[in-house]
Formats: C-alpha cells, structure tokens, sequence
C-alpha cells in the first residue's frame, strides 16, 4: 500500500518525537472547501483545519488567485525592502487591534511570533521574569516551551526565562471548581496577586494568556477572568501578552480577537495560524512604544514576504465580506449546544466547553474526573471510518478539538455531530464489554 510506504520513508528520515494522527497514518493529497482527499483514496469531513491553520477552508479561489497573482510577480525581497501587501495587511491589523497606538511586525510562526514578544517585553522592562498559565501552549521553540504548561509539550526544563505558572480558567480542574464564576476569578487574582509577591523580583517582563487555551484543550474562562488579572497586573506595571495565534480573527465568533470579549486591551497580541490559511505566517501587534523599545537592528529575512502576505489580505477581506465571524458564533453555537445535550446521556463525556470554532469535549473514565487519553484516540479513530477528521489536545491528551474552517455549514456541522455521537457511543459500547 503507497501509505505504509510513505509511512516507512517518514520513519526512516523523520525525528521519533514527530507524532502522526491515527494507527495507520493518513496523508491528505487535495481539499475543496472544508472536505479533503486522502492517499487512501477516501474523502473526508475536516473538522480540524490543518490544526486551525486552513481557517478558511481548502481550494478557496479567492485565496489561491492572491497568492499566484503575487508569485507571477516577485516571491521574496525582505523586510529591507518596502514590500506593498505586508503594509496593507499591517494596516488592516492595526485597525481591528485592541491596541493602543499599534506597531505590526511579521514572521514566520506562531512560536517566533510569542518569541518576539519576549523580546520585547523582556528589552522593555529589563527582566526576564514571565508569568504564565498552567495548562498554556505558546510554541516549540526554547522560549516558548519555557512557558508551556503542559508536562507533555515541555521536553526540556532550561529556559531563558524565569516563569511562574498562575491560574487559569481552567475550571473544570481548578482547585477552586466549587466555587461560582465570580467567586472563582476573585480567589485566581488573589492568587495572582500572591505569587508576584512571592515569586518574583522587581520588574516582570509580562503576564502571557491565550484567551482560549488551545493545546490545553479549550479552556474557556469566566467573562471577568482576564479583566480581573489585568486590574492585579495593573498594579505592579507587567505589561499583558494576549497570544492569538489560535483565536485571532473571530474564530470565537464573539469578538475578532479573543481577548476582546473579556474586554481588556493588551500591551501585545501574537497572532499566526489561519491569518495565511496554512501557509507560513506569524507577527507580533503591540503598542509603539513597546514595539519601538529595542535598542540594537532587528529585521526579518522571510517574515512579511510578498506571498504570505498576500493571503492574509485575502483572508481579512474574506472573513470581513462574508460575516464569517457570525458564521463561527452561530455554527460554533450549535456545535457547542448539540455537543452538550450529547453529553447528558454519555458519561464518557466529563465536560463540552469552547467558543466559537473552538470546541473541546473532555473525555473521562466514566463515574469520575480521571481523563482518558484512551477514549480520545478510540473516538478519533472512529470517526476517521466514519469520514470526519478532528483533533485532540488537553492536559492529559483527553480533550477532543473540534475545530473546522469558518466557512463551515450547519449542514456539514450536523454531518460531523451524527459521527461524533456515533463514535463515542461506539467507544463507551467497547469500554463496558
């Protein structure tokens, strides 16, 4: 079979810690809108978005006429060169920002991207102290694995940075899960408050959240979480890094970059992923003052090049012309509503939450909280024969990550919603024998 073939030539080349999805590992060889084509010859729902990269679907003209328009004209010059479609799309970021008096600048990635910001934050304030969440994902790189959270993604405990680890809104293992939305965000600031007076010296470089964690599988704190943090940050001067990379864009559906809806304007957001729908992208948007601080020539050899630039305009125009953020809050409201009903009769199911295209089902042994990575691979599995493709993530590797391209339909979302039901109802039918 030409997939175990490719799959013996990526082993033999490929280093061992490079995961691949499912026990027979799929290639996908075409797209056209939010359906792929894999090397098995079959066709599949995709409800993961090339890990929410292909935020706007596969084969979308518009996107793909941008990009082959720019490469009849010049693939590359630098950031040393005034390049036209990366000024465009630095204006259109810089309208839509929640920041004041914004600066952009381009790279290559989401983790390069959270790497600028350290470098600012830390020239800025002099420090290398950086507070971060349990249960945060913010990249591969040295900086930021440091500020990871998550055991599984942090191979190495060196770091150039000194972190301490804060509460997130994770609920739903919170040591404080008993308490009610606004008694719960009143004992994580305390306990913000205490460890920057306990574990920290003179200037923090910044505190860094993502609105919704992606890689810690979705969790998605109270309306007041992130505004009752600022108002402790606040205090103490630490400036707030909102990373975007997975919830810029509306892809929440309730606010064109996460952190609006918690109604707090940061000094810095990263953002990457879906801005060029998969192709390589990432940047930083930060105040000017912040953004201007460094001291010595800093440039981007590939960042901002003409033809990521390219489809991220084409994105931007897209999402902005085709209201596809009230199509991720409504189809993600659906979504997140028929998943919760679900789970109402499957005890597999420990808890639904999200926003937006940004749905997590939490998957635990049933009867009580202990995850089950398990079930997640089982249902994964499951719904791969049954023609939908989705992720998975969380703490434990326990988290299901529902995530299709904005354009997604309500009907291709009850398509996915039939085969999750059926898979999981199939894995606990497995799990009681």
């Amino acid at each position: 079979m030409p997939e175990l073939d490719l799959v013996h030539r990526h082993n033999q080349v490929m280093p061992e810690w490079m995961a691949l999805y499912y026990n027979e590992p799929l290639e996908l060889v075409s797209g056209k809108g939010r359906r792929v084509e894999g090397g098995d010859g079959r066709t599949y729902l995709d409800f993961f978005g090339g890990l929410l990269a292909t935020m706007i679907g596969h084969d979308i003209p518009e996107i793909v006429d941008a990009i082959k328009s720019q490469a009849d004209r010049i693939l590359h010059s630098s950031t040393l060169y005034l390049i036209r479609q990366q000024i465009e799309l630095a204006e259109k970021i810089a309208a839509k920002a929640p920041v004041d008096d914004p600066r952009v600048f381009f790279v290559n990635s989401g983790s390069e991207a959270v790497e600028t910001a350290f470098l600012l934050t830390t020239a800025a304030t002099g420090s290398n102290q950086v507070l971060a969440l349990r249960g945060a994902y913010h990249g591969r790189s040295f900086g930021t694995v440091a500020t990871t959270g998550i055991r599984a993604w942090a191979p190495t405990s060196l770091s150039p940075l000194q972190v301490t680890y804060t509460h997130s809104g994770y609920k739903y293992r919170s040591p404080f899960r008993h308490l009610d939305d606004q008694a719960f965000t009143v004992a994580c600031a305390d306990e913000l408050r205490t460890m920057i007076e306990t574990s920290t010296s003179g200037p923090v470089a910044c505190y860094i959240a993502e609105p919704v964690q992606g890689a810690g599988g979705f969790a998605n704190p109270p309306q007041g979480f992130f505004r009752a943090m600022k108002a402790v940050l606040d205090e103490y001067s630490i400036p707030f890094v909102s990373d975007e990379v997975q919830s810029g864009w509306g892809r929440t559906g309730r606010s064109y970059f996460g952190i609006e809806y918690y109604g707090v304007r940061p000094q810095a957001i990263t953002f990457a992923k879906g801005l060029a729908n998969g192709l390589s992208i990432g940047g930083v948007v930060a105040e000017a003052d912040l953004m201007n601080c460094l001291s010595a020539n800093s440039i981007s050899t590939a960042g901002g090049n003409p033809i990521a630039m390219a489809a991220g305009n084409a994105v931007l125009d897209l999402i902005e012309s085709q209201d596809l953020q009230q199509n991720a809050d409504a189809v993600g409201g659906y979504l997140l509503e028929s998943l919760r009903k679900l789970a109402e009769d499957h005890p597999l199911v420990g808890e639904v939450r999200g926003a937006g295209l940004m749905v997590g089902v939490e998957l635990v042994v049933p009867g009580t909280r202990e995850p089950c990575p398990a079930a997640a691979s089982a249902v994964m599995e499951e719904a791969r024969r049954l023609g939908v493709l989705i992720g998975k993530g969380g703490l434990y590797g326990n988290v299901l990550r529902v995530t299709p391209p904005m354009t997604v339909t309500a009907g291709e979302a009850e398509e996915a919603l039939e085969v999750i039901c059926s898979s999981i109802t199939a894995v606990e039918h497995r799990m009681q024998r």
